[in-house]
């Protein structure tokens, strides 16, 4: 069983380093549509990698799978503050992870001498397959939690862009204030786009509809509607901290759906010990009266 870890071992090796070969000798080759594009300049030309540390395996391995990202991976990567780099350099650790995983598991079975059925060496491939899909799998259970925590951290910006207003400063000049306070991915994002609409000069409000429906955030979308009516001369504050409470009740019914779901949950996980303890007491009669 050594000799066919070992082999099973070697073989992954090496099939890995011929794959890591070909990827670095054989020059990408961009798509037709991208070229004709970028020839009549329609589409700008992509900016040199500056991926650090880790980021530089998955810029490579980006590069050499020449497969475009989806624009819903787009949309929860940049939700989850991730770059493309990083969510590569993760696809990339976690199939050699599955690869490696029954040479190791079978020879911790060897060192710990126990004779049970050899593992086919097609259970690595498998493995590898699995894990190198296993980030988006991940990255996709959790875009619920990432759109609530986006959605607070937006009532939260939406709260200091009234009390800006307050301070009798102006639509634009509140927003670009209030997303200054932090730099989590949510206000990062609006401060690009922010910075956006001023070197285009024109007013904010339709970058940040624009940022809310690519993000699929319909309270940015909401907000930025409300903040459009600083544009005609409406009285901002009353409308804003009225929608801005809307939006809050509606994500705290979002949160009490969610808790009771869960709790509707756990109820089964609370029943089962109820059975079992009154099974105890059933059975017995139950046996008596069938050996009667």
């Amino acid at each position: 069983m050594t000799g066919l870890l070992v082999a099973v071992a070697a073989g992954a090796l090496v099939a890995f380093g011929l794959w890591a070969l070909v990827g670095v000798l054989v020059p990408a080759r961009p798509r037709l549509a991208d070229a004709l594009d970028l020839l009549d300049g329609r589409l700008a030309p992509a900016p040199e990698p500056s991926a650090t540390g880790i980021d530089r395996l998955g810029a490579l391995v980006r590069a050499r799978v020449r497969q475009p990202v989806g624009t819903e991976t787009l949309r929860r990567l940049r939700m989850a503050g991730r770059s493309v780099d990083r969510h590569y350099a993760q696809k990339v650790l976690t199939a050699l992870a599955g690869l490696l995983l029954p040479s190791l598991v079978g020879l911790a079975a060897v060192l710990a001498g126990w004779s049970g059925p050899e593992l086919p060496a097609a259970a690595g491939l498998v493995a590898g397959l699995a894990g190198f899909f296993l980030p988006d799998l991940l990255l996709r259970r959790a875009e619920g939690s990432l759109s609530a925590d986006a959605t607070e951290a937006l009532l939260t910006f939406f709260d200091l862009v009234t009390l800006e207003r307050l301070a009798n400063q102006s639509g634009s000049q509140s927003l670009r204030s209030a997303a200054a306070v932090s730099d989590i991915t949510v206000f990062a994002a609006i401060r690009d786009a922010l910075e956006r609409a001023r070197l285009e000069q024109r007013a904010p409000y339709a970058e940040l509809h624009r940022l809310g429906a690519e993000l699929e955030l319909p309270a940015l979308v909401d907000a930025a509607d409300v903040m459009s009516l600083d544009e005609t001369g409406a009285a901002l504050s009353g409308a804003l901290r009225a929608r801005v409470k809307e939006l809050r009740d509606a994500h705290l019914t979002e949160a009490k759906i969610a808790a009771a779901s869960v709790s509707e949950r756990m109820a089964l996980f609370m029943v089962i010990p109820s059975l079992v303890f009154g099974l105890f007491f059933l059975v017995p009669p139950i046996l008596r009266l069938v050996g009667a």
